[in-house]
């Protein structure tokens, strides 16, 4: 598949449709019209790419609502030069995005298939990150913390302290929490060693967060 002149223009259809939704951060809106979507997910897919909609991608896995990627992404409050974090690398799109952004992402996935597809297409785009790693999001990368931001991308059951001592003070750390039929969108603010601010920002379905990898 190539990124042709009808994928751009779908792109800025969706770019409005997101503005229109509420996404008001310019930045995310300009990474998510740079990045071709319809290169992340199955060429049968291709013609719907553009549209709000989650799509199955390999190991029983989604690639997420674009207004999903918009909204999680908008409320990390991202900077230029930025460590992230990324629990769920997926098929790479989101990490594309946040690489568009100019942001340092260092990404983590439990499932072969996914981290050796996403490593070859963001390589491939030139939207590599900092590190990619396959292993256990649950541990987070310690040896390159603390984080500014932290990106879950799947929904655990609990909120992984692991991954809040990774942050540095001050940090912020989205990620969906509860039981594996529907989660809450929540941001964790870092005040303190000791405090923690918590934001809800709805109900979400996100695939489960695991151990391990696989």
């Amino acid at each position: 598949m190539q990124d042709s002149f009808l994928h751009k223009g779908k792109r800025k259809q969706l770019i409005a449709y997101l503005r229109g939704a509420g996404i008001s951060d310019e930045k995310v809106l300009t990474a998510m019209n740079e990045v071709p979507r319809h290169l992340f997910i199955e060429s049968i897919f291709e013609d719907f790419a553009y549209e709000d909609r989650a799509f199955p991608i390999a190991a029983q896995q989604t690639i997420s609502h674009p207004s999903t990627v918009a909204e999680q992404t908008e409320l990390l409050a991202l900077k230029e030069g930025e460590k992230v974090l990324e629990i769920g690398t997926g098929c790479g799109y989101q990490t594309a995005v946040l690489v568009a952004m100019k942001t340092l992402v260092f990404t983590v996935e439990r499932q072969k298939d996914l981290f050796d597809f996403s490593r070859k297409k963001l390589s491939e785009l030139h939207l590599k990150p900092r590190f990619q790693s396959f292993g256990d999001g649950f541990a987070g990368l310690p040896t390159f913390a603390p984080f500014d931001k932290i990106l879950v991308t799947c929904g655990a059951e609990e909120l992984p302290v692991e991954l809040l001592k990774q942050l540095r003070i001050g940090g912020k750390m989205v990620i969906p929490l509860g039981a594996q039929d529907q989660q809450v969108l929540y941001r964790f603010t870092k005040i303190s060693a000791t405090e923690i601010e918590k934001e809800a920002f709805g109900i979400y379905k996100f695939v489960p967060m695991l151990n391990n990898t696989q």
